[in-house]
């Protein structure tokens, strides 16, 4: 028998399942603990003039697709009007069967706007009128698209320089969904331009009242906005590295590479390695004090095509994975932390799948009983982030780890749109748990516990793991 296609019981194989997911996961709240969103767009509520606006304004998932289906960049990131836009997208949603954006785009079709036709060519002018339609009323504003999916926290991710305004506005309003600042210092280590490293410096000792004329003078610096970022809610950091770093350093010798750098002189690979070594410590340490959580998400290739980079600049969708080491840098990294007693809760995140195993041991050589799950294995990430990606990060950490205190989903988006990656989510969940019952492999007889157990990956443990 052929099912029809994303019914109710979509990606759920068996009826404990389907009991899984309908009486335990559909309704859990959802605290989106890293995405992209922009806070200025949440302030003012932004209302979208058209659904390519909000649905292909930023997603670069949607522009790789549409240059592999053979589509002009004048028809994605260039100057052609919404509609032209839109049609090019439809004419390639049916080249990307199979692909997970199939399925996110009629969850987000569904669930968004109540549209359960398949877009195609022949669908697209009637979606694309209706979505438009709907877009005009206030329910579709980008603060209603929250409430829609029930969502209760956000954590942006924030330059340190960043004022943070946005934020502001929103507690002094009382957004009953809580937006808050995740610190993502990455600039801070970019010396790939070495003038453009030092405008940034100057504009965090501009922000943050600190003159930084060497190593010291930047740590102080990035002190006082990390306490900013404290007081207005901050109870993440975020870092975007290409892989671990660890070498070992003297005080001296950072502050010689420092001022080198910022005279102009780049360091050598060594002098780098110390560098990127030493403000990641010092950043963990600043977490670890503050009581933070520490994400670190490695393993991109970033900017792979140097005609599309110098022409849109990063994150448009020429990036891919990366196969740097990491595993003895990673474990020297985190151990010299945890020696010191400044190893804060941390969330590891790799890009390349060869890493799952790597990553679901690793975890465990952290742990110290002072909080269930301290050390996490982040959830499927970018081009993991889909049915056989969530698979495999489940079922690793189910026979590494504990998959009782995984901290769960997130979007990891720009969109508005997103949420639905959370149900995704949660019906995968739901179909390897009850799966395992259905096969004799967790007892029936647990119903009670399992149901916990569902209920606490989609929602308790970030909950009380973020302490939000």
């Amino acid at each position: 028998m052929i099912r029809d296609f994303m019914d109710k019981d979509f990606l759920l194989q068996t009826e404990t399942a389907r009991r899984l997911y309908h009486e335990h996961a559909e309704h859990m709240p959802i605290i989106d603990y890293h995405c992209h969103l922009s806070p200025k767009e949440i302030a003012e509520d932004h209302h979208y003039r058209s659904i390519t606006e909000l649905w292909l304004g930023g997603d670069h998932y949607k522009w790789r697709a549409m240059r592999t289906n053979g589509v002009d960049e004048h028809f994605i990131t260039g100057d052609a009007s919404d509609w032209e836009k839109f049609e090019k997208w439809a004419e390639t949603v049916p080249y990307t069967f199979r692909n997970p954006l199939y399925h996110w785009t009629h969850l987000e079709l569904r669930t968004a706007f109540g549209i359960n036709k398949v877009l195609n060519p022949d669908t697209a002018r009637e979606i694309y009128d209706e979505c438009n339609e709907k877009l005009k009323l206030p329910e579709f504003s980008a603060r209603s698209l929250m409430k829609r999916y029930n969502v209760e926290t956000v954590c942006t991710t924030d330059d340190p320089i960043d004022s943070l305004e946005y934020h502001q506005q929103l507690r002094k309003e009382g957004f009953s969904v809580k937006v808050i600042p995740a610190w993502r210092p990455d600039k801070v280590m970019n010396l790939t331009n070495l003038d453009a490293y030092r405008e940034y410096v100057d504009k965090l000792a501009e922000v943050s009242g600190v003159k930084i004329n060497s190593y010291k003078d930047l740590i102080d610096a990035l002190k006082v906005r990390h306490e900013f970022f404290e007081s207005m809610g901050c109870r993440l950091s975020d870092h975007g590295v290409n892989r671990m770093y660890y070498a070992e350093y003297t005080d001296q010798e950072i502050e010689t590479i420092y001022k080198n750098i910022l005279a102009g002189k780049a360091p050598n690979a060594h002098e780098a390695e110390q560098f990127y070594t030493a403000i990641l410590h010092d950043l963990a340490v600043m977490d670890a004090e503050a009581g933070w959580v520490q994400q670190y998400h490695y393993g991109a290739l970033r900017n792979a095509c140097t005609r599309i980079f110098k022409k849109l600049g990063p994150d448009v969708g020429v990036d891919s994975i990366g196969d740097q080491s990491t595993a003895t840098a990673m474990a020297r990294f985190l151990d010299s932390l945890d020696r010191e007693g400044k190893l804060a809760k941390t969330i590891l995140y790799n890009l390349n799948p060869a890493d799952n195993y790597l990553m679901g041991s690793m975890i465990g050589n952290f742990q110290d009983g002072s909080v269930p799950g301290k050390i996490q294995w982040g959830s499927a990430w970018w081009f993991c982030d889909q049915k056989e990606g969530m698979e495999a990060q489940l079922n690793t950490l189910s026979v590494l780890g504990l998959l009782s205190r995984f901290v769960g989903m997130l979007t990891d988006s720009r969109s508005f749109l997103s949420y639905p990656r959370h149900e995704y989510f949660r019906r995968i969940l739901c179909n390897l748990i009850g799966r395992d019952v259905e096969n004799g492999e967790i007892p029936a007889s647990e119903m009670k516990r399992i149901g916990e157990m569902v209920e606490d990956i989609c929602y308790n443990n970030a909950k009380r793991y973020f302490q939000f």
